[in-house]
């Protein structure tokens, strides 16, 4: 398999453009979030991932309570020159307790984040740094200052964004160029639609999207909670509750008759139907196994019909992302 190599951000950024293949690899799965990590299989389906082509790595420090980073680092160890490496930093905790606790955007936080950030990875520089979440206490101005401050250290190459609003996208291009912003997008998860993504794209900023299988739903591998760890963090979120979660399950039908009609996997479906949305989308699918990243990169084999697109963009899932609608800024919340 050759994927193509697409370029984003500005060309005199250091070490040039950003480099991507059409769709990356999302590693927080490979850690303690939907049930026990697994360091041996992440790693294998890591070096899978450069094996095939697949180039944006991505991370963040929260992700494992700081141990995926630590993962990602020993993967890429002697290969860092096929990666495209993206951290985040922002979402805090407290030592021995792996649940967030709130966020941090103070210009002195972004040198602490990444200077630990660029230690547990074990590389001097990262390709693509985010913030994780915007920091309502501090202005945006002053946490991409900071950011910026990493590029013109040559610690950092380009700036991103993670679940900004349309206005904080905007203003902090004002102050650095932003080369990339990650929010969910999937066939469940379509509310960037309304102001995130024109904003991103009147700035010529990627979109990234994480969770474009709908945090598992969309495989059709969820069918009832029982389906889930006892410590996977979805047993408490809104889609995978009650009667939401029966409504959710019954539209991955439609995406299952999809997938029967081209012979391919509803995953394959679903990744197929964001590599529609533009060539400026890179979708992030999470996977400990490799099985699933070759399963997910035979999505860009798949093409849909414009009936499929109508059938697929007429799913109206129930439930909100997040139990918390502050955890993330307007614009990204559901309507």
């Amino acid at each position: 398999m050759t994927l193509e190599t697409r370029t984003f951000g500005p060309v005199d950024a250091p070490g040039g453009p950003l480099l991507v293949s059409p769709q990356g690899l999302g590693c927080m799965s490979m850690s303690l979030v939907y049930g026990p990590g697994e360091d041996e299989g992440g790693i294998a389906t890591i070096h899978r991932a450069l094996d095939l082509g697949v180039r944006l790595i991505d991370t963040a420090d929260i992700y494992g309570a700081n141990t995926n980073e630590v993962l990602v680092g020993q993967a890429i160890a002697g290969r860092r020159d096929e990666v495209t490496l993206a951290t985040k930093f922002g979402i805090v905790i407290e030592p021995g307790n792996p649940m967030p606790r709130g966020v941090n955007g103070r210009p002195e936080y972004v040198a602490q984040a990444c200077e630990a950030s660029l230690a547990r990875l074990g590389v001097d520089h990262i390709d693509l740094y985010y913030q994780h979440r915007p920091d309502p206490d501090v202005p945006i101005e002053e946490t991409v200052g900071a950011m910026a401050a990493l590029v013109a250290a040559g610690k950092v190459r380009h700036l991103g964004l993670s679940e900004a609003s349309a206005d904080t996208i905007r203003r902090a291009s004002a102050v650095h160029p932003i080369t990339a912003v990650q929010t969910e997008w999937s066939l469940f998860s379509r509310d960037i639609e309304r102001a995130v993504l024109p904003a991103c794209r009147e700035a010529g900023i990627a979109v990234v999207p994480y969770s474009p299988l709908g945090r598992g739903l969309l495989t059709g591998t969820v069918q009832t909670a029982a389906d889930l760890h006892d410590i996977d963090f979805r047993q408490g979120q809104p889609r995978f509750q009650g009667d939401n979660l029966a409504h959710n399950v019954s539209l991955v039908d439609v995406v299952k008759t999809v997938a029967d009609e081209h012979g391919c996997t509803p995953a394959q479906v679903a990744l197929a139907w964001l590599a529609h949305q533009g060539h400026d989308v890179i979708p992030i699918p999470g996977t400990k196994r490799v099985a699933r990243l070759e399963e997910n990169l035979g999505a860009l084999d798949v093409t849909l019909s414009g009936d499929d697109l109508t059938r697929l963009d007429a799913l109206e899932p129930a439930g909100a992302r997040y139990t918390d609608s502050a955890w993330v800024e307007r614009d990204t919340r559901p309507l």
